[in-house]
């Protein structure tokens, strides 16, 4: 079998390439018996597709090459894009972009555009090497022999979906440098000392979670194996390993603490269960803050920059992307093309390259994907 362009995955960013590639110019090879799973259960079913602030401040991985490439394909271009092919995300939560009813909307839109190329289900690669000017790309049923490959297989999050290290695999077959991967977007399991924390699964409270030099605002759940929620998921960015920093208190003035005669419980702005908690922890009695000697009002001041380090995280299962990845720097950031091996580009996740919860990520794909396209549309055109 041949074709001019193999796309390896058949997620957010093989779909979108797909979509914006010249009719049967691709063959698109997706490990699931169906393309878009990912897509499917994004977000609860809910699938946050972009963000009104759209920056690089917003991901780890080069600024530079993460701006140059949001640069040619934003999220306003992404929003007209989708609109002209009759789906209009909503904002929510201030400056986030959503599907109006569910994620099977974008993923409708993906997938009949996508159409125009053929479309390999339920078929793995097994490898790809390169002989003169071709790539031969082995499957667990053919070999196809292209002019280009696009690496647009994701990362290692949700295995049950299919996720494989197969993008790396390549990458490192023709001399690329892959960062260590680890699992992002995920809650962080506890040290003993925050067992307590299990005992308050199901509450959540607003907090800002400090990494290094990073902040990150928002809820924090706590869970059955530790905590969870967007603060939460947003720090496990940053986080390598050793200690983090949770003001469990933001903007709280203590000032009225030492002269009310309310209980502590009532003061102090978090659920009653997570107060109670807390102060069985400090081993402070519930009671009036003007009767807080200066010792214990200091002991619950540090919920402001309570430290904890934690034990490590929930893992691929549920992280909802993988950290790492091929290193941009071989990267050609204005075609998405390897500077190892001309016709070998990398698209999506599977580059180093990650971003926070709002939509980035599913940005990140699309962007990606169309600077490639413009490629290779031109690399056909001159073909």
């Amino acid at each position: 079998m041949q074709t001019p362009v193999v796309i390896i995955g058949g997620g957010a960013s093989g779909l979108m390439l797909a979509s914006l590639l010249p009719k049967n110019s691709a063959i698109v090879i997706e490990s699931n018996p169906r393309a878009g799973e990912k897509i499917r259960i994004s977000g609860g079913g809910k699938c946050n597709i972009t963000n009104a602030v759209m920056d690089a401040e917003h991901y780890l991985g080069s600024d530079t090459f993460v701006s140059d490439v949001l640069w040619q394909f934003d999220q306003k271009m992404l929003l007209s894009w989708l609109k002209q092919r009759g789906l209009v995300p909503v904002l929510r939560k201030g400056s986030q972009y959503f599907c109006p009813k569910s994620a099977t909307e974008l993923l409708d839109v993906l997938l009949r555009e996508a159409r125009r190329q053929k479309m390999l289900l339920g078929e793995k690669v097994l490898e790809v090497r390169k002989r003169d000017a071709h790539f031969y790309v082995k499957t667990n049923r053919r070999t196809i022999t292209a002019n280009s490959v696009v690496v647009a297989s994701g990362g290692l999050s949700f295995p049950k979906l299919g996720a494989s290290g197969i993008g790396y695999g390549i990458a490192g077959h023709f001399g690329h440098t892959v960062m260590k991967t680890a699992p992002a977007l995920v809650g962080f399991t506890v040290q003993k000392e925050q067992f307590f924390f299990k005992e308050l699964s199901g509450i959540s409270t607003d907090v800002v979670v400090t990494v290094g030099q990073k902040q990150c605002e928002g809820a924090l759940l706590f869970a059955h194996k530790g905590i969870s929620g967007p603060a939460v998921l947003d720090a496990s960015l940053y986080w390598e390993k050793g200690q983090i920093e949770i003001d469990f208190l933001p903007g709280f003035a203590w000032e009225q603490v030492g002269k009310s005669n309310k209980r502590i419980t009532s003061l102090l702005p978090l659920p009653k269960r997570v107060a109670k908690a807390f102060l069985v922890q400090f081993a402070i009695e519930d009671k009036a803050g003007a009767a807080l000697s200066e010792e214990e009002l200091q002991q619950l001041q540090t919920l402001n920059r309570y430290r904890c380090a934690p034990a490590g995280t929930f893992g691929y299962s549920k992280a909802e992307v993988t950290k790492g990845g091929v290193v941009t720097d071989e990267i050609d950031v204005a075609t998405m093309q390897s500077r190892k091996t001309e016709g070998l580009y990398f698209t999506g996740e599977v580059m180093d390259v990650t971003g926070q919860l709002g939509g980035y990520n599913f940005q990140w794909a699309f962007s990606s994907a169309y600077v490639c396209a413009q490629k290779l549309k031109k690399q056909g055109r001159e073909g």
